[in-house]
């Protein structure tokens, strides 16, 4: 059960993101592990529900759900950019250490690369995931 703190540190993460009303934020990954509370935030902060991997317009912002062991990271990452317009960023989204499906930081930091993004900063959601605000290279929030 999500206690009163936990809404606050779901909000801190969201502030990070600086949401915008009338953003539209793309969701890939997502099952029934997602946190609840964060994706909740999003879209009080956007005043938007979540739009699925089969949208066709252009995107404000991209959540990323990665578990270990699922397709190719980079792969996702470039999917991830197609809608999105420009300067927007991904929030990457991998189980936290010790979790099932945790992913490598180093293997975040070469898909990324690979995917033409950088790592500015790396926060955790809730008590099983953690993320990582990915922007375009030479950019940076």
């Amino acid at each position: 059960m999500a206690t009163q703190e936990d809404a606050k540190a779901v909000d801190a993460v969201v502030a990070r993101l600086a949401l915008k009303t009338g953003q539209i934020i793309q969701e890939y990954g997502y099952d029934d592990d997602t946190d609840a509370d964060f994706r909740d935030a999003v879209e009080a902060a956007t005043g938007e529900a979540l739009v699925d991997e089969d949208y066709g317009d252009v995107t404000d912002g991209v959540i990323v759900w990665f578990r270990d062991g699922e397709d190719d990271l980079a792969d996702l990452l470039m999917d991830a950019q197609t809608l999105l317009d420009d300067g927007a960023a991904v929030c990457l989204c991998t189980p936290k250490a010790g979790q099932s499906g945790h992913v490598q930081p180093r293997e975040v930091q070469e898909a990324a690369s690979v995917a033409g993004l950088h790592a500015t900063s790396t926060f955790v959601i809730g008590t099983r995931w953690t993320a990582t605000y990915l922007v375009e290279k030479g950019r940076s929030k």
